[in-house]
């Protein structure tokens, strides 16, 4: 009778010592690292020698990889500025350091933002806490922005998510 007391005692010990996969934290990784979208559907940018394949500016003027227009699946949004609609400023007059975060979601003054999903790859070597960006507003695509990365001068789409 004790063996069997024992036994009953110990089994659920026994149980425990196996090792289980761990969930996934519920809140989601703290940071997205690789491409959410298969490489074909990304298209190569590097249009010259030497220019990054991502998109980006040339000489300061030709944004080249936004070509796609409005019907572009990729920037469709249901519900275009859902978060309501930034009012920091725009264009090369108002440069934001970046403070931290990363594609998911980042900030800088107290904003915060969001990469485009599609985009996520694009932004790779950013670094998100000291880089500098530009916010522009897309005329393209309702609901999104532009940051431009004034050190790489790369751009990705990008939502604003409120103060």
């Amino acid at each position: 009778m004790r063996s069997a007391k024992l036994v009953l005692i110990a089994l659920p010990a026994f149980a425990q010592r196996q090792e289980k996969p761990q969930a996934p934290p519920a809140h989601g990784p703290a940071e997205y690292h690789g491409t959410p979208h298969a490489p074909e559907e990304h298209r190569n940018y590097s249009d010259k020698p030497g220019h990054p394949n991502a998109p980006h500016v040339d000489r300061g003027n030709k944004w080249v990889g936004h070509d796609t227009g409005r019907d572009d699946p990729h920037y469709r949004l249901d519900r275009p500025w859902e978060h309501g609609r930034f009012s920091g400023g725009f264009g090369p007059a108002h440069r934001w350091r970046l403070g931290g975060g990363g594609p998911g979601r980042f900030w800088f003054n107290n904003w915060y933002w969001s990469v485009a999903p599609h985009d996520v790859a694009y932004c790779d070597g950013w670094l998100w806490d000291s880089d500098d960006i530009v916010i522009y507003e897309d005329p393209d695509h309702p609901g999104w922005y532009l940051a431009y990365n004034v050190r790489l001068g790369t751009y990705v789409h990008v939502m604003y998510l409120g103060a």
